[in-house]
């Protein structure tokens, strides 16, 4: 009786130690396992450019093991929209966030919503005066603008007159290549004839550009701030039957397309990639608490006839295309 009762006392025991193992293992496994998750907040997701962008992010969270999830409205203006999508995304209480702002000076409240729940914040693409910012990622837009001003300057000489058409009034990014192409284009002894909002948007561009051709106003190149406003100027321009230098910046593959096509004249590129590869690699170095670089600049370089097939080789990789 007595030896019954041992045995049953030991395997009682052996039973408890069996269940309590497997009870720390399971807890340690969904510990370790856990993924890291970053929200990846961008302008808009209706361009190759914002998809590059994507497709970067993306491509940091497979290899450091993170669940990067890449949120945008469905146009750069919708101000309202992208706040709310980084609201939901502190909500979820991400691990870090990567944020393209579409204007600053709005985001800052809800910037600071993630900084009082400790959700570092790493902006991508457009800089904001914050100061408990991690880190800007990013193209260096003042000095892009001016290459792209460069550019233009020796393709027409002294004294000729540049349209530029930019992105919404009030992002900074596209003040900076505005700003920039300006400043080259008067250096170089040009006019600039007049500047006007696109938003970004190709159909939007196309009319805008219709009007100042209706104004009779005199120009012998365009410079636009993004790719997609090239285009929409380049299609208004073909309809009018003038044919016109023109210069866009961002390097999509459609804007590098039109460049093989012997169409658009050139674009100032930058490596949407990369600004998105690196601002989830400073993201996830952040939410372990590593050092992260202030400014982390993604250069830009001119893209036309002359470089266009291998830069049009290296997107097609990167989108799969």
């Amino acid at each position: 009786m007595r030896k019954s009762m041992y045995l049953l006392v030991a395997l009682s025991l052996v039973v408890a130690l069996v269940v309590a193992g497997c009870g720390g293992s399971q807890q340690g496994q969904t510990k370790t396992d856990q993924k890291m998750r970053i929200g990846v907040v961008v302008k808009a997701l209706n361009s190759d450019y914002w998809k590059i962008v994507e497709a970067g992010a993306k491509a940091a969270g497979e290899k450091y093991g993170a669940d990067v999830t890449v949120l945008g409205p469905n146009a750069e203006t919708d101000v309202t929209g992208q706040i709310s999508m980084i609201e939901d995304q502190i909500t979820k209480k991400v691990n870090a966030l990567v944020v393209a702002p579409s204007q600053p000076s709005s985001a800052i409240p809800v910037f600071n919503k993630a900084k009082d729940a400790k959700i570092p914040v790493i902006l991508a693409d457009t800089d904001a005066k914050w100061d408990s910012k991690v880190s800007f990622v990013g193209t260096g837009n003042l000095n892009g603008g001016k290459l792209g001003g460069e550019y233009l300057a020796k393709i027409l000489g002294k004294g000729k007159k540049v349209v530029i058409l930019r992105g919404a009034l009030g992002d900074p990014t596209h003040d900076d290549r505005a700003n920039g192409a300006v400043e080259a284009l008067k250096a170089a002894g040009l006019e600039v004839a007049t500047i006007q909002p696109a938003n970004s948007d190709r159909a939007m561009a196309v009319t805008v550009m219709e009007n100042i051709i209706q104004s009779k106003q005199e120009f012998e190149g365009v410079f636009c701030t993004n790719d997609e406003m090239a285009l929409g100027a380049l299609k208004a321009l073909e309809a009018a039957h003038i044919n016109v230098p023109v210069v866009g910046f961002d390097g999509s593959p459609d804007g590098l397309t039109s460049i093989s096509e012997g169409k658009l004249n050139a674009s100032v590129a930058q490596s949407p990639y990369n600004i998105g590869f690196q601002g989830v690699e400073a993201a996830i170095k952040a939410a372990k608490g590593e050092a992260v670089d202030k400014r982390i600049d993604t250069g830009t370089e001119i893209i036309n006839k002359d470089n266009v097939k291998q830069k049009l080789d290296e997107l097609k990789k990167i989108l799969g295309k």
